[in-house]
């Protein structure tokens, strides 16, 4: 469990890192944030639904950042996947991240017999018209960094102070609302690991934050 601002200075910390090949490996960082909207670089402001007042009362704050997309939601049983790889040493596209981490996410929802795919309304993986697993990215020298958010047992209420991503008329499911059956995100972890590794065809080797930033440094 990150706050949001904290990973998100890790994240560039690490891409200078991955850039300057202080970094010799690419890294995925997975992770849980306390509750937070986001918004994208076309903004989204106009598509949240309550007054601002509403969520700073609740603490819930409104971040805006660099990634692709629009406004979103983050809190605990979100399941958030940070890809920081060096696009092109790895030989792979920005549409084709953005191809793998829906694939992730649908592998990731069909081990609990869920039909998750793809929607021409919106990047991202649906259950019908209900959104389950979103992705916006950014690419600073190269590098890609944000990424993946997927549903496991998130409180979905707030999803609805929002147009998510800017849609009107749907709406917003989650694996264990889609499955009929309580899910913990750590479950959620190593199949979605696994699933990592199999779509990206690499195999991750688990380390710990403080670990990655003294690498970052030397």
């Amino acid at each position: 469990m990150i706050p949001y601002a904290e990973a998100w200075a890790l994240q560039a910390r690490l891409v200078e890192a991955r850039v300057s090949g202080s970094l010799p490996n690419d890294v995925v960082l997975v992770l849980e944030h306390p509750a937070v909207f986001t918004l994208g670089k076309r903004g989204g402001r106009e598509n949240l639904l309550v007054p601002e007042e509403t969520l700073a009362r609740q603490g819930i704050p409104i971040v805006q950042v660099e990634r692709g997309g629009n406004i979103t939601y983050h809190a605990p049983g979100q399941l958030v996947l940070y890809p920081i790889i060096h696009l092109e040493r790895a030989g792979i596209k920005v549409v084709d991240m953005v191809d793998r981490l829906e694939e992730v996410m649908i592998r990731t929802c069909a081990e609990w017999g869920i039909q998750a795919g793809r929607n021409p309304l919106n990047r991202g993986v649906w259950v019908g018209l209900k959104k389950i697993g979103a992705i916006g990215i950014a690419v600073r020298r190269g590098v890609s960094f944000h990424g993946m958010a997927l549903n496991v047992n998130i409180n979905l209420t707030p999803f609805g102070w929002i147009q998510p991503c800017g849609l009107k008329g749907v709406g917003v499911t989650s694996i264990a609302q889609a499955a009929g059956r309580p899910v913990r995100v750590e479950e959620a972890v190593g199949v979605a690991v696994r699933h990592i590794e199999a779509v990206f065809g690499i195999q991750l080797e688990p380390q710990a934050a403080e670990e990655l930033l003294n690498k970052a440094r030397s």
